[in-house]
């Protein structure tokens, strides 16, 4: 035991240095994005909050761990702050691929929902969200993962707008919508993300994300761009081969008993997941105008090894690729769901509190920064660990640089003291503005 501990320690100093390392690396790469010293460093001081030890993260819970005597500095650096969050964006995805980089990375698309108790929050509406389970109350963001064999990070995100709220001139005003806003579906949302991440020219190769994503518009935006691609597609889905036109749940009945491969695709709760896979190869609908290539176009099936369930991925490679690899980048698309519980659970990114566009885009942000340091330190217990050692989860790694890294929340008696007056002295004013306005409204209908 006593030898496990000593290589604990060992590897949690390793991780203190390249955490510092990465996290001085990333506030250098968007150090431009803020042209005073004040708000670099109060950008740098937010990053380090998200992870600290706090039950919730928002402006008042991190104002006060960072020992500021209000939220108002936080509030104005969000809201109105002279800082480029676009450019900072930018500058995270760059640093972020620059880190995990390789030739055969994948992007992964996916929506998250956040839960809101009011439609006074910019986009929030009674909207199906997944991470929800069903219909509810929520804001909805589009996310792009970049992944690769050395690790995973969100590196951009899009705020979802419904139509209603795209179209309803008050609120838009009321939140401060940029005007060049308008709808955008999630498809749409998407294909924004991975033109930005051609223009920043970040080494990746392929794209992959749910049913949501298999639309023929985005999958012919992935090919423009250069991407090859393996998106989830409904079972009515129409694809062509040499013979017919079929829906994809027709080819699949038309697979040979003896041509379905079993693969491993990972881990679960009871050891090594094995479905049954089929590789059909079919006719590309999405050839860019003006090219002539076609390319590899197949349809992957997937089948569960006792339910039967089928699952449908159309996929599209330049040069040949085998069953395996395309499975490989089908199952990477799970990648995108660790990185949200790690940005919802170990760096707020879903407790913001915050109602119109810009803190939206500012406090998403931030998360993302303290998520993708974390991630790429994560990158050092991947190597070889020896021992009798599992590798450290972002929740174990958190709480050891939680004690040699991070700074430490205020909390000394005087500072909790001031916290606690600040705390109920704005409650009650705000309990006696609802009162106030409760008076007038009731007297606007007698």
């Amino acid at each position: 035991m006593k030898t496990i501990k000593n290589q604990v320690a060992v590897e949690a100093t390793i991780a203190e240095r390249v955490w510092t390392a990465a996290f001085g690396s990333l506030m250098a790469a968007v150090a431009v994005c803020f042209p005073r010293r004040d708000s670099r460093m109060l950008g740098r001081a937010m990053t380090q909050g998200m992870l600290m030890e706090l039950e919730r993260r928002n402006c008042w819970t991190l104002a006060e761990a960072l020992g500021h005597d209000g939220p108002h500095r936080l509030k104005h650096s969000l809201s109105r702050g002279a800082w480029n969050h676009d450019l900072a964006r930018d500058r995270l995805a760059a640093w972020a691929a620059a880190e995990l980089a390789d030739s055969e990375a994948v992007l992964i698309v996916d929506e998250t929902g956040d839960e809101k108790s009011s439609t006074d929050c910019v986009g929030a509406s009674h909207q199906y969200s997944g991470a929800l389970g069903g219909v509810g109350l929520c804001q909805v963001a589009v996310h792009l993962t970049y992944a690769s064999p050395r690790g995973h990070a969100l590196i951009d995100r899009e705020l979802y707008l419904p139509a209603a709220w795209a179209e309803d001139e008050e609120r838009r005003l009321l939140r401060h919508v940029p005007d060049e806003v308008t709808f955008a579906t999630k498809p749409q949302l998407a294909a924004a993300m991975l033109h930005r991440v051609r223009g920043l020219g970040l080494l990746a190769r392929w794209f992959t994300g749910d049913e949501v994503y298999g639309s023929l518009e985005l999958r012919r935006t992935a090919r423009t761009l250069g991407f090859d691609y393996a998106l989830a597609v409904r079972a009515d889905h129409r694809v062509s081969t040499a013979a017919s036109r079929f829906s994809a749940a027709e080819l699949a009945a038309k697979v040979p008993a003896g041509a379905w491969m079993r693969r491993r695709t990972g881990n679960g709760t009871k050891g090594d997941r094995h479905y049954d896979w089929a590789l059909i190869d079919v006719l590309a609908d999405d050839t860019p105008a003006g090219r002539d290539e076609a390319g590899h176009a197949f349809l992957v099936v997937r089948r569960h090894r006792y339910t039967r369930a089928l699952s449908f991925y159309r996929c599209h490679s330049t040069t040949p690729v085998s069953l395996t690899v395309l499975v490989n980048i089908i199952c990477t698309r799970w990648k995108i769901e660790e990185d949200f519980q790690g940005a919802k659970g170990l760096a707020g990114l879903d407790q913001g509190q915050v109602t119109c566009w810009t803190s939206w885009m500012r406090w998403s942000l931030i998360s993302l920064f303290a998520a993708a340091v974390l991630a790429v330190t994560r990158t050092v217990d991947r190597t070889e660990h020896g021992l009798q050692l599992a590798p450290a989860s972002g929740r174990e790694l958190l709480a050891v640089l939680r004690i040699t890294a991070l700074p430490t929340p205020r909390r000394d008696r005087e500072h909790a003291l001031h916290w606690s007056a600040w705390r109920r002295h704005h409650r009650h004013q705000a309990t006696e503005a609802h009162r106030r306005w409760n008076n007038i409204t009731a007297a606007a209908t007698t």
